[in-house]
C-alpha cells in the first residue's frame, strides 16, 4: 500500500517557483537533492554520537510535479519545528553561518520556511534572497558550500544558526568569513584586511604565531623573538614541548593548585601549536579530528591505528 503523503508546509508567496527547491529529485529514504550536487548530501560523518541523526530521514521530501509551487512536503516533527520559529512580517528570520569547527562567523543572510526546511533535508546551508525573491544555496555558484551539522534556535526562536564546516571561502570576496573588518581597527586608520577574521583566543594565537614565521621569511630572524626562536631551532622546540608536558603532569602528581595547572596547560598549548605551525599544520585541522572521533570510542579509535 502506497505511504500517505506527507503534508505540506505553505512558503511565503514572495518565494519564487523556480527556487532550489523546485529542482529537487528523490533520493533513497526519500531526502531530495539537486540534480547538479547530488553527491555533496551525504550525512556528515561523525559528528554525533552514534546511533543518533540530527534530523529525521527523508523528513522534507520532493515537491510532486503538481504540486503548489514554494512547498515543500515535510513530516509532522519538521512542520511543527518550522511552525515554531517567529518569522517576521515577511516571513523571515536572520540567519547565521558559523564554523563547527573554529566557530568563526561565516555569514549572515535570511531564511523562510522553506529555506530552513531545504537546509534540513540538504544539510546544505539554503537562505532566501531578498533582493531575489527566490532561495538559494551558498556554494551553488561557486561550489564552497557550507555543510551543515547542526542547526541551533535562539531563545526568542526569531534567529537562526546554521553550524558547519565550509568547503572553502565563504566570502564572494574570496576570504573565509565575511566578517574581516574590524571598527576598531579602522578607527584606528587600519584598511580592512581580509586575512583577519573574527577570531577566538586560540585562533588569535595561531596567527600570531603565523605573523612571526612569516617574519623570518621577509625579514630575517630581524626583533629578537622566542617564538621566532622555537620556530628556528626544532631540538628548542621539542625539549620545550617535553618540558612543559613534563610540569603539567607535575600538576596532578603533586596535587598542585589550579592556577599552576592552567598556567602550565597555557605553556604546553602555545609551545604545541608553534610545532603546529612548523609543520604547516592548522588547529582547526586538529579540531576536524577530534570532532569526527566524537562517533566512536577512543579504545576503537586506537585499535583503527595500529590497522591502518
Amino acid at each position: 500500500m502506497a505511504a500517505a503523503p506527507l503534508p505540506r508546509v505553505p512558503v511565503s508567496s514572495s518565494s519564487s517557483a523556480a527556487s532550489p527547491a523546485s529542482r529537487f529529485f528523490v533520493l533513497r529514504g526519500g531526502a531530495p537533492c539537486r540534480a547538479s550536487r547530488c553527491a555533496g548530501v551525504a550525512a556528515a560523518p561523525g559528528w554525533r554520537r552514534r546511533g543518533v541523526q540530527p534530523f529525521p530521514a527523508g523528513s522534507v521530501a520532493a515537491r510532486s510535479a503538481g504540486s503548489t509551487p514554494g512547498a515543500v512536503a515535510v513530516d509532522a516533527k519538521v512542520e511543527a519545528l518550522l511552525d515554531s520559529v517567529k518569522w517576521d512580517s515577511k516571513g523571515l528570520a536572520v540567519a547565521i553561518a558559523q564554523n563547527v569547527d573554529t566557530g568563526a562567523i561565516l555569514m549572515q543572510g535570511f531564511a523562510n520556511k522553506e529555506a530552513l526546511a531545504t537546509t534540513i533535508s540538504t544539510r546544505k546551508a539554503t537562505f532566501y534572497s531578498r533582493s531575489r525573491s527566490s532561495l538559494w544555496t551558498k556554494g551553488e555558484t561557486s561550489m564552497n558550500f557550507i555543510n551543515v551539522h547542526d542547526i541551533f534556535l535562539d531563545c526568542d526562536r526569531d534567529s537562526i544558526i546554521y553550524l558547519g564546516k565550509p568547503d572553502g571561502p565563504t566570502c564572494h570576496t574570496g576570504a573565509e568569513t565575511c566578517y574581516y573588518s574590524s571598527v576598531f581597527d579602522a578607527l584606528q586608520g587600519s584598511k580592512p584586511n581580509q586575512d583577519r577574521q573574527v577570531a577566538t583566543t586560540l585562533y588569535s594565537l595561531e596567527d600570531t604565531i603565523s605573523r612571526r614565521k612569516e617574519e623570518i621569511v621577509t625579514e630575517g630572524s630581524g626583533k629578537p623573538s622566542w617564538t621566532k626562536k622555537l620556530i628556528l631551532d626544532n631540538q628548542l622546540l621539542c625539549s620545550k614541548i617535553s618540558e612543559e608536558a613534563g610540569e603539567l603532569n607535575q600538576t596532578l602528581l603533586e596535587n598542585e593548585d589550579k592556577s599552576r595547572t592552567i598556567s602550565e596547560m597555557g605553556d604546553l598549548l602555545y609551545h604545541a601549536m608553534v610545532l603546529l605551525r612548523v609543520k604547516g599544520v592548522k588547529m582547526e585541522e586538529v579540531l576536524e579530528v577530534l570532532r569526527k572521533r566524537f562517533s566512536q570510542s577512543g579504545i576503537e579509535e586506537k585499535a583503527s591505528r595500529h590497522k591502518s
